[in-house]
């Protein structure tokens, strides 16, 4: 018994794992790797479902799984929203400075625009809905979280005042994690600018459509977002001036899970309406229709 204790183990011959696989079968340096193309799947951020890349964009970046409307930056929205070859971009050349040297900021800015293939965050330009000729100005979060400069805010005032010399609809659609803090005070006065605009508008009896989008907060929040005329979001949509925990840390009490949502918004009237995606451009064009002026006799 004491000599079958202390028996030498046999030794078996090993072979490397990257050579053979179980069974036989060549191992992982043997065997052709089967790479997925980058861009190919997409997986949803909210219940995981992963999916084809070209299915998810017909369906318009909305999980048929949960529902979840994906973010779509600003040219994906405009393609989707206007008719074919209908869109002309007002002050594309407009690009932010480093005016106050802020230090980083002017690296910052030309990684965005490598990043997000976008000039800043906010894309503004004139085109047609089913032939229904609207102002646009639509804001992209992949751009340095959307935040409000000082050229956001210039080329929403002016794309608010275009409308208002055309005597046209304008539709904005938001999207923002706030002010650009590297811009400062003259991050803030935007939001003074473009409501003044926005007012000026509201004289000539101009048609505003706010649309808004996950997410929006801080002074686009507290600005041109909250003023239109009709305000809309996506499902889901969260939107307010702080966020979640900065409340919750500063009343010390828990909100709701569905705070700040747009079904919360819309329950405590802060929406006028809660749109589908897919439903969004045929709404936008029966808002415009019912604001349009009739030719008569």
């Amino acid at each position: 018994m004491f000599k079958d204790l202390f028996q030498k183990k046999r030794k078996y011959a090993t072979i490397p794992s990257d050579r053979v696989g179980r069974g036989g079968e060549p191992g992982e340096s043997e065997r052709p790797r089967r790479e997925v193309p980058e861009g190919l799947m997409n997986k949803c951020p909210k219940c995981g479902t992963i999916q084809y890349s070209k299915e998810l964009e017909k369906n318009l970046k909305v999980c048929p799984s949960c529902g979840y409307h994906m973010r779509l930056n600003a040219m994906e929205r405009i393609h989707m929203l206007l008719d074919e070859g209908s869109f002309q971009e007002f002050d594309g050349g407009m690009v932010s400075v480093d005016e106050l040297e802020f230090p980083g900021y002017a690296t910052k800015l030309e990684q965005q625009r490598m990043k997000s293939d976008l000039r800043e965050a906010v894309v503004t330009g004139q085109g047609t809905i089913d032939e229904l000729p609207v102002v646009v100005a639509v804001m992209s979060f992949d751009f340095f979280s959307g935040s409000m400069g000082s050229v956001v805010g210039e080329k929403i005032t002016r794309a608010v005042e275009v409308a208002t010399e055309k005597e046209l609809p304008l539709i904005i659609f938001s999207t923002s994690g706030g002010a650009r803090m590297q811009e400062s005070i003259l991050s803030l006065m935007q939001m003074a600018k473009t409501s003044a605009a926005l007012a000026r508008f509201n004289e000539k009896g101009g048609l505003y459509i706010s649309v808004i989008t996950d997410p929006t907060f801080g002074g686009v929040s507290a600005s041109f977002a909250m003023l239109g005329d009709i305000i809309i979001a996506e499902p889901g949509a969260l939107f307010g001036f702080a966020g979640r925990i900065v409340i919750e840390q500063t009343i010390r009490q828990k909100l709701p899970d569905d705070f700040q949502t747009a079904e919360f918004n819309m329950a405590h009237g802060q929406l006028d309406l809660v749109v589908h995606r897919k439903e969004l451009r045929s709404m936008l064009y029966k808002l415009l229709e019912m604001h349009s002026v009739k030719g008569g006799d």
